[in-house]
């Protein structure tokens, strides 16, 4: 079973003329007297309502279908099967590393890899501490 596809909710007039923003693409409720959006005017575009939500079992999966379980370290991995791995964003390099290694021996998929970013950044870091040896 497959989740539902939704409209995309805008405001009125997002996106405008001859590809200048008028207003940002995000969704604000309509409250005035005349909006047409508010009135449902059929031109206006689509408005949120209770048909677009998805079936109760498919709420909160990962789109491969699979539980989506958030990490902080290595220990909360004991037991898991069958689930899609996010790391925390506020885990550090040494726990993140230990939490990959862990999660390819289980089999487990990680839904943000994202160790290669972490070492280029150090690499730039480490190229500054020499620049700065040398200066002193």
């Amino acid at each position: 079973m497959n989740k539902k596809k939704k409209a995309k909710f805008n405001v009125l007039n997002a996106g405008g003329k001859r590809g200048k923003k008028r207003v940002k693409e995000r969704w604000r409720r309509p409250r005035g007297i005349d909006n047409k959006k508010r009135i449902r005017e059929k031109w206006a575009g689509k408005s949120p309502n209770i048909g677009y939500k998805n079936d109760a079992k498919l709420r909160g999966l990962h789109p491969s279908g699979k539980k989506e379980v958030l990490i902080y370290r290595p220990e909360d991995l004991e037991g898991l099967k069958d689930v899609v791995v996010r790391i925390a964003s506020s885990v550090g390099k040494r726990k993140r590393t230990a939490i990959l290694e862990k999660a390819e021996a289980m089999g487990l998929r990680v839904v943000n890899y994202q160790l290669k970013v972490v070492e280029k950044k150090d690499e730039s870091k480490e190229k500054g501490k020499e620049v700065e040896e040398v200066k002193q």
